[in-house]
């Protein structure tokens, strides 16, 4: 039980990580990139990638089976 809670809240952490950085890059469609390199963009970043990471330990937290 103790490792899935703390499974969770890693997750949880590196999600929120992700996401402020995703919403931190959003500043490069300001300056002329196109939506479409701004995805290329955070998928090559490795904290963006965090997102990601983060949701997959959630859902896995989730999900296990309890045995």
């Amino acid at each position: 039980m103790f490792a899935r809670i703390t499974l969770f809240l890693v997750g949880f952490g590196l999600t929120v990580i992700g996401f402020v950085y995703i919403i931190s890059y959003l500043n490069l469609l300001t300056i002329g990139y196109s939506f479409s390199e701004y995805i290329k963009f955070i998928i090559k970043r490795l904290e963006c990638i965090y997102a990601t990471i983060g949701i997959v330990l959630m859902l896995l937290s989730i999900f296990i089976s309890r045995n």
